[in-house]
C-alpha cells in the first residue's frame, strides 16, 4: 500500500534508540506534520529521551516505553502492543531500526506499519522503505516519509530540541558556582556507549586543564552510568571542572549545553544536542567515523580524527580494539582540539 494518507490519521512514531538518534528523529516530526496537518502524531520514546520532545510542536503526545525495565522480554513486547493497541493508530512509522520494534507494532495491530528495508524484522512491515546509504542520518530518516507524498517548500531538517523556564532555571542553578566568576564555559563531555569511541581520561584531562589556564570554566558532563568516566577525567585535570555528571536529566544536559561557548564531545549523545542547540562544538571521533551518518550539524561544528585504514572498525565501534594498539583514541592530540576550539568559536 502506498496512497498518501487520509486527511486524519492516528500516527505513531517510533524511536526508542539512544538519544542522539532521538534528537536526530525531530526533522522527520516537522516534515510528517506539513504532510498531514490534520492528522495525530505521537511519538514513542525512552523515559531518558521524553523530556527532549514534550515540548515538540508536531507533536500531540509522547509516550514511554521503558524497555529497559518492566519492558523487557516478551513479556513486555505484549504489555506495550496493549498499550499501544488501545490508542487505535493506523499508522505506524519505524525510526527505531530493531526486531523488537517490528514485532511491538505488529503485535498491536496497526495496519500501516512504515519501516525500512534493510531493518531487522522488516517483512512485518507493510511498506518496506529503502534506506539511503548515502548522506546523514538526519536525511536518511525523511525516507521513511516516501508514502505521505511530496510537500513544494524545501524541507526543514535542522533537530530541534526546546526546553522550559522550569528546566533552563534547573541549569542555571547547577551551574551557578561558575557563573559568578564571568568566565566563558567550556563543555566537556568525555562519555560514549562504547569504550573505543571515547578519548582517553587523561587527554580529556589535559585538555581541561589547558582551558582552564586560559581562562574557561570547564564543567563535566555526563549520565549517571559515566560518572567513573568524569571523576577519571576530573582526577588527570587535578580537580579541575565542576563536575555534573549524573546531576542531570536529559533536557536540563540540553539546557547547560546551551550556556556553553564551546563544547568538546565524543561520537555521542551530547554532540547531537550541541546540535539543535547550535552550540559552537568540536567532537572526537576515534573508531566511528562521520561518513557513516552520525556527524556533527551546523558551520559551528567541526571533526577532530586521525585517518587510518581501519577506520571504522564497526557501526557503533565496540568495547576492545580489534587490533589491540587503541590508535584511534591515542593518536588524537589535545593540540589538535584546542586548534579545532579556536576554529569554531571564530567561526
Amino acid at each position: 500500500m502506498s496512497d498518501a494518507p487520509a486527511a486524519a490519521e492516528r500516527i505513531l512514531v517510533v524511536q526508542s534508540g539512544f538519544l542522539g538518534d532521538v534528537v536526530l528523529t525531530t526533522p522527520l516530526l516537522g516534515a510528517l506534520r506539513r504532510r498531514v496537518p490534520s492528522s495525530e502524531i505521537v511519538m514513542l520514546v525512552t523515559p531518558a529521551a521524553a523530556p527532549l520532545v514534550a515540548r515538540h510542536p508536531a507533536l500531540d503526545t509522547v509516550l514511554v516505553d521503558a524497555k529497559r525495565d518492566d519492558g523487557r522480554g516478551i513479556g513486555g513486547v505484549l504489555r506495550l502492543a496493549a498499550r499501544l493497541r488501545r490508542r487505535r493508530f493506523t499508522i505506524a512509522i519505524a525510526a527505531h531500526k530493531s526486531l523488537r520494534t517490528a514485532l511491538v507494532l505488529r503485535a498491536a495491530g496497526i495496519p500501516r506499519r512504515i519501516g525500512f528495508a534493510s531493518a531487522p524484522g522488516a517483512r512485518l512491515y507493510t511498506e518496506r522503505i529503502p534506506r539511503p546509504r548515502d548522506g546523514h542520518d538526519r536525511d536518511r530518516l525523511l525516507a521513511l516519509l516516501a508514502p505521505f507524498g511530496a510537500v513544494a517548500a524545501p524541507e526543514p531538517c535542522a533537530p530541534w530540541v526546546a526546553l522550559d523556564a522550569a528546566t533552563h532555571a534547573r541549569a542555571a542553578a547547577l551551574l551557578a558556582p561558575l557563573q559568578a566568576s564571568g568566565r566563558p564555559l567550556a563543555g566537556i563531555c568525555p562519555g560514549a556507549a562504547w569504550r573505543t569511541k571515547r578519548w582517553p581520561a587523561d587527554a580529556f584531562g589535559a585538555l581541561v586543564r589547558g582551558l582552564e589556564a586560559d581562562g574557561f570554566a570547564c564543567v563535566l558532563m555526563g549520565a549517571a552510568d559515566e560518572r567513573a568516566i568524569t571523576a577519571a577525567v576530573s582526577a588527570a585535570a587535578g580537580g579541575l571542572g565542576l563536575d555534573l555528571a549524573g546531576a542531570t536529566d536529559a533536557a536540563v544536559l540540553a539546557a547547560i549545553l546551551a550556556r556553553m561557548a564551546v563544547v568538546v564531545t565524543n561520537d555521542s549523545a551530547p554532540m547531537h544536542l550541541a546540535s539543535a542547540l547550535g552550540v559552537p562544538q568540536v567532537a572526537i571521533f576515534c573508531a566511528t567515523v562521520p561518513a557513516q551518518g552520525y556527524g556533527p550539524l551546523g558551520a559551528r561544528a567541526a571533526v577532530v580524527e586521525k585517518d587510518l585504514a581501519c577506520r571504522p572498525c564497526g557501526r557503533h565501534g565496540g568495547e576492545r580494539c580489534p587490533r589491540g594498539t587503541d590508535d584511534c583514541m591515542e593518536l588524537v592530540e589535545v593540540a589538535d582540539v584546542r586548534e579545532a576550539i579556536e576554529r569554531v568559536r571564530a567561526a
